[in-house]
């Protein structure tokens, strides 16, 4: 029996500020994400209207009175049950700057106006769904199966997953993330508008020819790369840490060779940094290399 080949592409398709019954974001979906000539965001972060409370919430595995043998916690949560990690604060910061590059709009405006969003009354979230999200899964490598039954199956359990990270990817921030989080959230926002136009001609100086050619397909892409470089340059967060985490959303939302030239361009970066006399013959090289 001849084998077919598919492949898992759920992570590739992503809800990034999926509008909940609440708001009327827009849902960009794959077609979108491929759309032709997205406008960049405004490099003008607006100020915000009411800073964000102070937090000492801690993370644990799982929430008050919930124990390991109830159900297996895949991301970090605090004592109230939301994300409390710095993962997801990057994540969410990945969602809302492409969500921001589609709409043509300010990531910091477009991150408040989700903050602030009214809720549609009656509106219920399951705080179940966080402990089966996975900030970990990652895309997979192409699955051959037996038989178009298993094909069908395997299609199916892809498209409930989606759907499932759809749910909590759409919900109202506040019901979701933590306020670290979002405190966190809002400053890599903040970084990544500010110095948006100059990263990006550092950027076209490391990515390779290819995805200069087809910029509008690579959305996702270039915005992880202006959220790492933001925060090695405003936040002094470790550039290994920050490369890391990077390569991580790489893996999860972008497939092919995303995530090694992902993880080539920022080490090129961190080279520029710390050797500015070689700059130029740094990035050279490696766009070459690259290409």
């Amino acid at each position: 029996m001849e084998a077919i080949t598919i492949t898992n592409t759920r992570n590739c398709c992503c809800f990034f500020s999926s509008p909940s019954p609440n708001n009327n974001n827009i849902k960009p979906t794959m077609a979108m994400r491929r759309a032709p000539h997205p406008p960049p965001p405004s490099a003008v972060a607006a100020a915000v209207k009411e800073p964000l409370p102070q937090t000492t919430d801690t993370c644990r595995s799982s929430p008050p009175g919930h124990s390991q043998s109830q159900s297996h916690s895949k991301s970090r949560i605090d004592r109230s049950g939301k994300f409390c990690s710095p993962r997801s604060a990057r994540e969410l910061a990945l969602m809302i700057s492409y969500a921001s590059c589609l709409q043509g709009s300010d990531p910091v405006q477009l991150f408040d106006s989700r903050i602030n969003a009214k809720r549609v009354p009656g509106y219920v979230f399951d705080k179940q769904l966080l402990l089966s999200y996975d900030h970990m899964t990652f895309a997979t490598e192409p699955i051959q199966v037996a038989s178009h039954e298993e094909e069908q199956q395997l299609i199916d359990q892809f498209e409930t997953d989606s759907a499932f990270e759809a749910d909590v990817l759409s919900a109202p921030l506040k019901l979701v993330y933590s306020n670290f989080v979002l405190r966190f959230t809002r400053e890599i926002l903040e970084a990544v508008a500010s110095g948006w136009n100059q990263r990006v001609h550092v950027i076209n100086k490391v990515i390779p020819q290819s995805w200069k050619n087809e910029a509008a397909s690579r959305i996702i892409e270039l915005c992880i790369l202006h959220i790492a470089m933001a925060e090695i340059t405003s936040k002094g967060t470790k550039h290994q840490i920050v490369i890391n985490e990077a390569v991580d959303l790489a893996k999860r939302f972008c497939d092919g060779r995303a995530p090694r030239i992902i993880n080539g361009c920022l080490r090129t970066f961190v080279k520029q940094r710390s050797e500015p006399f070689r700059a130029e013959e740094i990035l050279e090289s490696e766009a070459i290399r690259l290409t």
